[in-house]
């Protein structure tokens, strides 16, 4: 896994559609093997960043690099062997099982019509147990609860074997178990395969307890970028929120917890 060098670097990027702007200057990096957290209210830009480090937004001007190249150079086929994507909402249509959407992650290593070899089926199921959906393998996807979706998407997202995974508000429909499930599994990932893992979120309290870094977006800007405890501050997020906050502290962590204000 990639540990030596920035996984992304964001030089002048800025973006729009139209006469309406998106995203002015971005300036950052993101390190091999970091869980970084992008946090911001609705209509911030957060989920288009994401689309825009997965290549799938080019930017109108300045630069990014994926692993020391420009993004644009790398072909679709290398970029999905590296990254990995789950998106926020995915609607799938049509009647495939919960291993068939899995086993689309081995799709980057395959050639044209050929078929999945055993040590695929093997990739799959390992990922469909660690995110805990191996028992409805076999069930349509249409009518897996969002819970259990999400667990079978991120499992096809592991099944790519990715260096760098991105997550765009990866607990929404999870409830507080599964919630804790993904919690530990993908601090699992990252100490043990050094995946680097980036978060689009709108939960303060779980961007403070997994990610090293959280980059704040607002008005079309980086507004705070740094540790939980340098970011996450009542100051800071009344003004970019505009509400009040209360601010306590995990006790094992000494990390900042947020509710808000309802006086």
């Amino acid at each position: 896994m990639v540990k030596a060098m920035n996984v992304f670097q964001f030089s002048g990027v800025s973006l729009s559609y139209g006469e309406n702007e998106i995203l002015r200057e971005l300036d950052f990096s993101i390190g091999g093997g970091e869980i970084i957290g992008i946090l911001g209210p609705n209509g911030s830009g957060k989920t288009t960043l994401l689309k825009m480090m997965a290549g799938v937004l080019p930017p109108q001007s300045g630069r990014i690099q994926f692993m020391g190249k420009d993004l644009p150079d790398y072909g679709r086929q290398d970029i999905a062997r590296r990254l990995s994507v789950l998106p926020q909402d995915t609607v799938i249509d049509f009647p495939f099982t919960a291993l068939e959407i899995v086993l689309m992650g081995r799709a980057p290593y395959l050639k044209n019509f050929q078929w999945e070899s055993a040590r695929d089926y093997q990739i799959a199921k390992a990922n469909m147990e660690i995110t805990d959906c191996w028992e409805f393998a076999g069930r349509d996807i249409r009518y897996l609860s969002g819970g259990e979706r999400e667990r079978v998407l991120l499992a096809r997202a592991l099944t790519q074997e990715p260096e760098v995974l991105l997550l765009d508000e990866p607990t929404t429909h999870l409830d507080l178990k599964h919630w804790l499930d993904i919690f530990r599994l993908l601090k699992k990932l990252n100490q043990e395969r050094g995946l680097t893992i980036v978060l689009v979120l709108h939960d303060l309290n779980f961007a403070s307890l997994i990610c090293g870094r959280i980059l704040l977006l607002a008005d079309r800007e980086i507004k705070a970028q740094g540790t939980p405890e340098a970011v996450l501050k009542p100051d800071i997020i009344e003004t970019i929120y505009g509400t009040p906050m209360l601010r306590g502290t995990y006790l094992d962590s000494g990390r900042p917890i947020f509710l808000p204000r309802l006086d």
